[in-house]
């Protein structure tokens, strides 16, 4: 019969119960880089409403030139849209109750208000940055002419189709806008083509190009209507944009001087305690966004991201 073998050594599982453990922050895998709303030029609103003024179209100036003779000049003037389009401020709030047992008890080594308003606010962020692509009001897709849309020739996002972009937003184009998977189909057909894109850095990060211009990711150009869709394939969107209010581009748009401002247009403030010990947190965000001339914004159009190709 075999001894029974005693164990005199200190274990692992044992010396753990005594032990100090290196912990992180909470890691939060949605939240994303939102380069659209560090790309934008952000207009502070006092009055919480901005009136787009612009010149009418159909109107044009009578001048001259090499005019050698006494005859009259012509007369005219500059005529402005009757009805301008006028955008407001939109509210994106959230309200973080914690309880404080669990605040006194549980906030060593890390703060847990501090914390779960940090994962508040990212999360509000991010819905603000979808709100600027997606919302039914002043969302860039909704708010681009349809002078300004075009569909791709094959379904993949090809450098013809993108180069047809370009032709629609010619002055001074800032970036195009694309979900990553329409990126990397963008990809795929230039070097299907043998004329890879350069890159460029922008805040520390590379870029995919195309024709100078950097082509931004973002997953709030959804495929399919999804932000992660599960099969290969599926339909998306490329936007091409010019920002700056100088460039009579896209601008961002905020409240300016908010109560217990964090950040432009973006506040928290506490609500109190109520009788059952809970403390509660109101974040809110006031943001919108203007496209300030038409041609400051095209869209490319069912963009196939699922197509592959083999090479020999």
């Amino acid at each position: 019969m075999p001894e029974n073998v005693t164990h005199h050594a200190l274990g692992d599982r044992a010396a753990f119960q005594l032990a100090n453990v290196t912990k992180t922050p909470p890691q939060y895998g949605a939240i994303t880089p939102r380069w659209l709303v560090r790309l934008l030029d952000w207009k502070p609103l006092e009055a919480g409403t901005l009136r787009v003024n612009r010149v009418a179209e159909d109107k044009t100036l009578d001048v001259v030139c090499g005019q050698k003779d006494e005859k009259a000049l012509p007369e005219s003037f500059v005529d402005y849209e009757e009805k301008p389009r006028e955008y407001t401020l939109c509210g994106i709030n959230a309200v973080l109750n914690v309880h404080t047992r669990v605040s006194d008890l549980y906030s060593n080594p890390f703060d847990q208000i501090r914390e779960q308003l940090r994962l508040t606010v990212e999360n509000v962020k991010e819905n603000q940055e979808n709100e600027l692509i997606n919302n039914p009001d002043y969302g860039l897709l909704k708010n681009v002419p349809a002078s300004q849309r075009i569909q791709t020739r094959k379904g993949a996002p090809t450098p013809d189709d993108l180069d047809e972009l370009l032709s629609k937003v010619w002055k001074e184009p800032s970036f195009f806008l694309a979900h990553p998977r329409a990126i990397a189909a963008f990809g795929r057909e230039c070097t299907r083509r043998g004329v890879p894109p350069p890159t460029v850095t922008l805040f520390g990060t590379p870029f995919l190009t195309w024709r100078g211009v950097p082509l931004i990711p973002t997953d709030k150009l959804h495929v399919d209507g999804k932000k992660k869709p599960k099969g290969e394939g599926g339909k998306s969107n490329i936007l091409l944009l010019r920002v700056g209010e100088k460039k009579q581009g896209v601008i961002g748009l905020f409240q300016p001087g908010l109560p217990g401002e964090q950040t432009p247009g973006l506040s928290v403030r506490f609500m109190g305690i109520d009788n059952r010990a809970i403390a509660s947190y109101l974040i809110s965000l006031y943001c919108s966004a203007a496209v300030l001339v038409e041609d400051a914004i095209a869209a490319l159009e069912d963009v196939e991201v699922g197509s592959y190709h083999e090479y020999k």
